[in-house]
């Protein structure tokens, strides 16, 4: 953050639109104002705080920090809001502070904040109604490269080299539960191991020393490589090709050459299948023979 504080948890917002979680970004903003007030908010779940009140709460937030209304003693845990000073000052700009801090005009304090805020940037705002008040503002935004106070983002800087990043980010406080699945649990690997019985393709999971699953889509990204020995390689000799897998096993060992992989076991599982529904299959290979 602009002043020093680092960013304790990030976010991908790519996983905000298919999981629908708008309330995690709202409840984002109305943590940051208040924290930045120093009070506790109750927010029940189909009774919370509406996009006004959230964008008042933090547009009262900025009123009071400009204001230096804010205890920001060291010696206490949280800041503390000083009310009189705050209306007080907002009187002196010209403003009706018992209106700004009231719950009883909503809008009132997002749109007093965004007055000043375009006022401090040598904007005039005074004549203008909300409609010109908000298009004012957006047209700053955009030239200017500028943040509204009640949009709740910054901008952040990357630790390593100290520029900002190219687009503001949401910050705020809120309460995280940490589920515990961590990399240390999770790290595993295997060459050789055990292999199911019935289709001889390796286990699944890390409690059974198991492979990793090459599925569909995996199978079709190598197809549209072209990469037809790695997808041969992986279908028969890592997987259910129990003869090849032995002679590749002992190819590598002797320090010698691969040989052609043979058919994988899945296939004859499934002619075997098929026998068992009644149908007359056979495989015959090349000779012109029937395999068993």
């Amino acid at each position: 953050l602009p002043d020093g504080t680092p960013v304790d948890i990030i976010l991908n917002p790519i996983g905000v639109p298919s999981r629908m979680n708008l309330g995690q970004v709202l409840e984002t903003h109305l943590g940051w104002a208040a924290e930045m007030m120093g009070m506790k908010v109750l927010t029940p779940v189909f009774d919370g705080a509406s996009d006004v009140a959230i964008e008042d709460a933090l547009a009262r937030a900025w009123i009071a920090r400009k204001a230096g209304a804010i205890d920001l003693d060291p010696s206490n845990d949280h800041p503390t809001l000083q009310l009189e000073p705050a209306k007080a000052w907002l009187e002196s700009q010209g403003y009706d502070g018992e209106k700004v801090f009231s719950d009883d005009y909503p809008g009132e304090a997002k749109e007093v904040c965004l007055r000043l805020w375009l006022e401090e940037l040598g904007v005039a705002s005074q004549k203008l109604d909300r409609e010109k008040l908000e298009e004012a503002v957006d047209k700053v935004r955009a030239e200017r490269k500028l943040i509204p106070p009640i949009v709740g983002k910054v901008v952040l800087r990357d630790g390593r080299s100290g520029q900002p990043f190219d687009q503001p980010v949401t910050v705020g406080s809120i309460y995280i539960m940490k589920l515990i699945h961590l990399v240390e649990d999770k790290v595993h690997a295997r060459s050789t191991g055990p292999y199911s019985l019935i289709t001889q393709q390796p286990l699944g999971g890390k409690a059974q020393f198991g492979g990793q699953r090459f599925g569909e889509m995996e199978v079709w990204a190598l197809e549209a490589y072209g990469a037809a020995h790695n997808l041969q390689e992986i279908l028969t000799i890592k997987s259910d090709d129990v003869t090849g897998r032995a002679k590749t096993y002992e190819a590598i060992v002797k320090n010698e050459d691969i040989l052609q992989p043979g058919v994988p076991e899945s296939f004859r599982v499934l002619v075997k299948e098929l026998q068992s529904l009644g149908l007359a299959i056979e495989v015959i290979n090349e000779e012109e023979k029937v395999t068993p």
